[in-house]
């Protein structure tokens, strides 16, 4: 079972991973990223982590960067539109509609990472009214010297009615160094290949012209990382949160086969979207039932329904873009949202102990877990728990109903199909691994303890 479509990242990662001496990007996996660095810190991130996550999210980042007709502040800081830049033409490739659009843009000061990275994955948290919409580029300068183009990481509106364009990444886009493979950037050459030195993120705000409608733009961020080909990680000891559970809903996403094929159709390709939904309504938020309207009445969960139409992606035709499922997290009331990779399974628990579930991604075949049933080549579940013994207890969505989708997976054949960079195929082909790549949505009010444990974690 593949709980994410394979299509053309499959192609790709093949390729890749059989070319002489080439490292396989985690960024051209079915569903996955890299591998992790060891064990977790207890505080700020160290300066050799081979994992930077970086966020402009409090006003004086806000105040920072570069304004191009945005503004600052607001009770939860963000940028708005305050005045046009111009206007731009965009016309939709998914439905073809040509339309002027005015625009602001902020540009953020030069990041640089712990060490040059190799792959950059950004996140977004912000609001899109009707009739507006935001586009997520990146920048880099690579380590010898010489800048990327402006690489969009995506075209987002919260909506997707006939006044937005279509929610889509953006295919081919590279200039022989680097590349993006739908919602990640990544060098292309990883023994021969410069590494990004640092980088910028830009931000567009779009609105008809001559309204008053804003985005606001709440937090903007990325992890970049560059971490070693392996097979297999370092073995954990259970940590702080051995015997903690969280109380978190249980969908399955399997319910929900055949629904909504303009959506890639339910079943095992919304895997990330039910484990989001998972998630928000540990949170205590869900969509209203003026949301759910739409949904055919006949159907369970229609929430889960809910998420997937608003994670779809219409250029990867599927609901597994990670920063879309952050960005979707990030519309309900105070909510906030990443997309990170953790560097080990301790870090992993001390989310749990801090009371913060988490969404990974993970690939392997079926023999490599216990208890699963199924092989994927990429896969989203959501880690919600601890056993007394240290086991991965998990709400995997890859299960026949809700009241099943509860499991304890073995804590070493978890973390290493987790954390792994290289990983084999049943017929023996080798392929990139997950590498700790996960969602986190938490609310704008947190516990000291959960401040602390995201801090470490370089989320502020």
């Amino acid at each position: 079972m593949i709980s994410r479509p394979a299509k053309r990242r499959t192609v790709l990662a093949a390729a890749l991973a059989t070319a002489a001496g080439a490292a396989t990007p985690a960024a051209a996996r079915t569903d996955q990223g890299a591998a992790g660095r060891g064990r977790g810190r207890p505080g700020r991130p160290r300066k050799d982590d081979l994992i930077d996550h970086h966020d402009w999210s409090c006003l004086s980042d806000w105040k920072g960067g570069t304004h191009e007709g945005t503004r600052a502040g607001g009770d939860r800081p963000g940028i708005t539109l305050a005045k046009p830049a111009g206007t731009v033409a965009y016309t939709d490739p998914h439905t073809g509609t040509e339309a002027t659009w005015e625009y602001a843009r902020w540009t953020s000061p030069r990041h640089e990472p712990t060490v040059p990275a190799s792959e950059v994955i950004a996140s977004w948290n912000a609001d899109t009214p009707a009739g507006t919409w935001l586009r997520i580029e990146l920048r880099g300068t690579y380590t010898g010297g010489g800048d990327t183009p402006w690489y969009t990481l995506g075209v987002w509106t919260a909506g997707d009615g006939d006044d937005v364009p279509r929610r889509t990444s953006v295919p081919d886009q590279g200039d022989g160094k680097s590349s993006v493979y739908t919602d990640t950037f990544a060098i292309d050459d990883l023994d021969a290949g410069p590494r990004l030195a640092s980088y910028r993120l830009r931000v567009t705000l779009h609105r008809a012209p001559g309204g008053d409608a804003t985005p606001t733009v709440w937090r903007l961020g990325a992890m970049a990382s560059d971490l070693p080909d392996r097979f297999e990680v370092p073995a954990t000891e259970p940590g702080p949160a051995a015997g903690v559970e969280l109380d978190v809903p249980r969908y399955s996403q399997n319910v929900h086969e055949g629904q909504y094929p303009e959506y890639d159709g339910g079943g095992e390709a919304w895997c990330s979207p039910t484990s989001s939904q998972m998630i928000i309504e540990h949170w205590g938020r869900k969509p209203t039932p003026e949301d759910l309207s739409w949904v055919n009445p006949d159907y369970a969960d229609p929430q889960v329904c809910h998420a997937a139409r608003y994670t779809f992606d219409y250029d990867y035709e599927g609901c597994g873009n990670w920063p879309f499922n952050a960005a979707y997290a990030a519309t309900y009331d105070d909510m906030q949202a990443v997309v990170t990779r953790l560097a080990s399974l301790a870090d992993a628990e001390r989310l749990i102990a801090a009371g913060i579930p988490l969404i990974t991604s993970q690939s392997f075949v079926e023999e490599e877990l216990d208890g699963a049933g199924y092989g994927t080549a990429g896969h989203l579940m959501t880690v919600v728990g601890f056993t007394a013994e240290g086991d991965v207890v998990a709400n995997d969505p890859a299960s026949p109903d809700n009241p099943s989708v509860r499991h304890v997976y073995k804590r070493r054949q978890w973390e290493n199909i987790w954390l792994r960079t290289k990983r084999k195929d049943a017929d023996g082909k080798v392929l990139s691994g997950t590498g700790g790549v996960c969602y986190l949505y938490f609310p704008r009010e947190t516990t000291a303890a959960q401040k602390k444990v995201l801090a470490s974690l370089g989320i502020g």
